[in-house]
């Protein structure tokens, strides 16, 4: 005879050994989840593409940001695991000591210095005495003010008025600035829509075109670098299908940035998406934190392993 304790006992065993598979087979279902910044811009349209290149088993969150420091901010609060976001905003950072680092590129170019198109702005001297548009503390106002700086003006021969990169166009149409150095898609708008002509895309200096970067926490590479290479070769994978397809790339901007496709198709060839980061890019990198120093934008140099390219130089080489 089977007294009441040791049914019971059985019960739970029995009960226990049978809802454990099911656990289990919830548990080894369950996707591994990546959240991703991105800021709303066809410069980092490529994490849009990431759903085509996932492996099984994960999953990417995309979380739009508005500003580069918002979404730099998200990396470093760990509120997401990676984040798309400018040059800038990254050594702005990494300067102030924060556990930023710099692992693969996102995007070069989209930058444009536009005017309106009735003004008398033809090239960068013209811009003096002007109200130039400039989103502080942007990879764009580094370039900007260099290229003033090769024409001999500086930041006071003009009036900045400050600006978010989505505001541009429409302070440019309603006549608040003359000209604004900005960030695709508002270069391709204004020239589209017959409000602005271009100045110059500013790539002439010894930086190049870098504009926009891929970043992590420093916690994140020490102690999940398989899954800093899972998602770099999922960005390495919807870069480049990105950049091959404009048309693709395109579309996916029209969707995603609610902007007319005749902008977008003026925009995307001033749009080089790229995950490289070799030496040439790190030099770059290098020269853009010392004209950041001697702009007074940051009082030090972001430390050693800052730009980490361990990682790419491992896909590059694989």
């Amino acid at each position: 005879m089977i007294d009441r304790r040791s049914l019971l006992a059985g019960l739970g065993v029995g009960l226990v050994a049978n809802s454990l598979p099911g656990r289990v087979a919830r548990a080894q279902s369950a996707p591994t989840v990546i959240r991703m910044g991105s800021l709303k811009l066809i410069h980092s349209i490529a994490p849009h593409f990431y759903e085509r290149f996932t492996p099984e088993g994960v999953r990417v969150e995309v979380i739009p940001f508005e500003s580069p420091t918002e979404g730099k901010n998200a990396v470093v609060t760990k509120s997401v695991d990676f984040g798309t976001f400018g040059l800038a905003a990254a050594t702005l950072g990494a300067a102030a000591g924060e556990p930023i680092v710099v692992i693969a590129s996102t995007c070069n170019r989209g930058m444009g210095v536009i005017a309106r198109k009735d003004s008398d702005i033809r090239t960068i001297k013209d811009l003096r005495g002007k109200r130039v548009a400039i989103w502080p503390g942007s990879t764009q106002e580094v370039f900007a003010l260099e290229r003033m700086r090769m024409e001999g003006l500086s930041v006071k021969d003009i009036t900045p008025v400050r600006i978010s990169f989505s505001e541009m166009h429409l302070a440019l149409a309603r006549g608040d600035v003359d000209a604004y150095v900005g960030a695709e898609p508002a270069p391709g708008v204004s020239l589209a829509s017959g409000i602005g002509q271009l100045v110059e895309y500013p790539y002439g200096t010894e930086m190049g075109s870098l504009n926009m970067v891929f970043g992590a926490h420093r916690d994140t590479l020490a102690e999940r670098p398989d899954l800093v290479r899972t998602m770099l070769q999922i960005h390495r994978k919807a870069t480049e299908f990105a950049a091959k397809d404009r048309e693709a790339m395109i579309a996916m901007a029209v969707a995603k940035l609610g902007q007319k496709r005749e902008a977008l198709a003026i925009s995307a060839p001033n749009v080089e998406l790229t995950w490289k980061l070799g030496p040439d890019e790190v030099r770059q990198a290098k020269i853009y934190a010392d004209r950041m120093l001697a702009l007074k934008q940051i009082k030090r140099l972001p430390e050693d392993g800052f730009i980490d390219t361990r990682f790419v130089d491992a896909m590059r080489d694989a």
